[in-house]
């Protein structure tokens, strides 16, 4: 049996994505969005004690989509999650695959040394680490 090569969170993950404040609405949000393929937005800490939050496409369609609330008049803050799950850039995918089914998530910040470096989904680990 052949040893399988370690694949770390790092070498997969989205080195792209967007930051938007909490008390900004979500249509100023989407308005900013550059980087649509990471599907969601790092909610910045307000301050050093605070913790990141993240709002994902599919929130916006649940909660101000579905439920008919204008995008102008709801606030990221009433709809991202916070705290969320942070994965370390040198985590080995299969452990966070394993980590992304426990606690049913899509996708999560990678942290280091406190400050976001990147997005890991499920789909990068997917298609990026068992191709390498």
């Amino acid at each position: 049996m052949s040893e399988r090569k370690i694949v770390r969170v790092r070498e997969v993950m989205k080195q792209k994505y967007d930051v938007v404040d909490g008390m900004a609405t979500v249509s100023d949000a989407l308005n900013t969005m550059k980087h649509v393929e990471t599907k969601c937005l790092i909610v910045n800490k307000r301050h050093n004690d605070d913790e990141y939050g993240m709002l994902l496409i599919s929130d916006i369609a649940r909660l101000v989509l579905a439920q008919n609330r204008s995008t102008q008049r709801v606030n990221v803050y009433e709809i991202m999650a916070k705290p969320v799950i942070q994965v370390d850039p040198d985590m080995d995918i299969k452990y966070c695959a394993r980590l992304f089914e426990r606690f049913q998530l899509s996708r999560a910040p990678v942290i280091d040394n406190g400050k976001v470096i990147g997005i890991v989904s499920f789909t990068d680990m997917v298609l990026k680490g068992l191709s390498a």
